[in-house]
């Protein structure tokens, strides 16, 4: 337990100095919105594609960790499903809860897998952003076109959002070149490799400063049943997955951390895009950042 909070205190250290930083409006806010779009759109791509095209998988159960994510996150999808009624939530207001329930966040899986697993375990957190992100997607833009919007799935806004999210076209990339064996120039690779080493601490800065402390407390049920849903409930299935399907060792402990950490500052932007309850969003996303520095070291301590 002392070494798994020792491994994650800096993670939550870094999310920490963000939130410090936009407090003291050390970075104008236009200034914080450029980074995040340069670590969206270059640094965290670059980082994708060298840990899976560059990376050794052999010996790791990597289909069998992809199908325990995937699952998991359909499993979550439906577990959401019953509080909508449970907590009389309108439309707007449920896909907030459902996407804080689905999403994660994946700069602060990938600084707590660098952390806890060191370099090797960065391969599998990108296994994890191939299979989630694009689950993820697809499963809250359906919900949110339903219960926000005219009803019904778009499948043309749906393929638009997947072939536009520099993740995803960065993530099959290296999955592209990892399965057919494609060379890549030295030069190219490590290139590649050191612009997306600063997506990291980058993204985890960005996180922090993304909190906003002063609007966590509303709404209290809905964003106390998004967080230990999200934070509890689903690190308990993939741990129950992992014994079903025999993933263990450093794979186990990636799919956890995956799975334990708080949702994605992007879902304000698709709640606000698709007709959510975009403040609820944030406030659901906060609530989590904050809670997850407690809950991931008791689930790596209880599942590990």
């Amino acid at each position: 337990m002392v070494d798994v909070l020792a491994a994650l205190i800096p993670v939550f250290a870094i999310i920490a100095v963000g939130a410090l930083l936009r407090r003291l409006k050390f970075i104008a806010d236009d200034g914080w919105r450029a980074l995040e779009r340069v670590i969206y759109f270059v640094l965290f791509p670059c980082f994708l594609f060298g840990a899976i095209a560059f990376a050794d998988f052999s010996g790791e159960p990597v289909g069998r960790m992809a199908l325990l994510l995937g699952a998991a996150m359909i499993a979550m999808a439906a577990l959401a499903y019953p509080f909508r009624a449970l907590l009389r939530l309108d439309g707007p207001a449920f896909t907030s809860l459902f996407q804080g329930a689905v999403r994660w966040n994946s700069y602060v899986a990938l600084g707590a897998i660098a952390a806890v697993l060191g370099p090797p375990g960065l391969a599998l957190a990108a296994v994890a952003v191939a299979v989630m992100v694009p689950l993820a997607n697809v499963l809250s833009v359906v919900v949110l076109l339903h219960h926000a919007g005219s009803g019904g799935a778009d499948l043309a806004l749906l393929a638009r959002l997947l072939s536009r999210n520099p993740l995803v076209v960065a993530s099959f990339a290296g999955i592209l070149v990892q399965a057919l064996g494609l060379p890549v120039p030295q030069v190219a690779a490590t290139t590649v490799q050191l612009i997306g080493g600063a997506a990291l601490p980058l993204g985890l800065l960005a996180v922090g400063a993304n909190l906003d402390l002063g609007e966590a407390r509303s709404k209290a049920a809905p964003i106390a049943a998004a967080t230990v849903l999200k934070l509890l409930a689903m690190p308990a299935l993939v741990w129950a997955g992992s014994v079903a399907l025999g993933v263990e060792s450093a794979a186990r402990t990636a799919a956890l951390l995956c799975a334990a950490v708080p949702g994605a500052s992007s879902s304000y932007i698709l709640a606000r895009q698709l007709g959510g309850d975009a403040p609820l969003m944030a406030n659901i996303t906060t609530a989590q950042t904050l809670a997850a520095m407690a809950t991931m070291p008791l689930v790596l301590w209880a599942f590990s």
